[in-house]
């Protein structure tokens, strides 16, 4: 299951005007640092981009998948965009991306980390889900979609 208020209304955003990979991480960030007193937007965008100089977190498909440990961070968080029309984001299969998952986790949180980064993969991978959220409307939808699959992954 997810971290309680992993996901909240307030940091998604169903129909995101984004135009470029830079652009996103900006709202991504701005999003997540919400969630964190004493975060700016410019940190979390910074950790980010540091990550994507790693290597893209674009999934495939249509999904990308930018995240960060930070120090300061309490509580595990995650911010959803989709955009109206896909952006290049260097995915993996070369596919422009219309669906991003932002992760942000305290620094020391390694191991939960990648718990979460492969909970979100294998729901992303979902095609049946990515279809439906693609097709849902507004904030609320999409926050129920994602609890209703992450439910179902949990009785699984």
């Amino acid at each position: 299951m997810f971290p309680e208020s992993f996901l909240t209304l307030d940091r998604i955003v169903p129909q995101s005007g984004a135009g470029s990979k830079k652009r996103i991480l900006e709202e991504i960030g701005a999003l997540l640092a919400s969630a964190a007193p004493g975060l700016t937007s410019e940190q979390v965008f910074d950790k980010l981009l540091e990550r994507e100089r790693l290597g893209s977190t674009g999934l495939g498909q249509g999904i990308a998948l930018p995240h960060a440990r930070i120090e300061g961070v309490e509580n595990a968080c995650g911010a959803l965009i989709r955009l109206q029309s896909g952006v290049d984001f260097d995915a993996l299969d070369n596919h422009k991306v219309d669906i991003v998952f932002g992760l942000m986790v305290p620094q020391q949180a390694t191991e939960e980390h990648l718990q979460l980064l492969a909970k979100l993969a294998t729901l992303f991978s979902n095609e049946k889900f990515c279809s439906r959220l693609r097709e849902t409307e507004n904030g609320e939808g999409i926050l129920d979609l994602i609890n209703q699959y992450e439910g179902l992954a949990q009785s699984a």
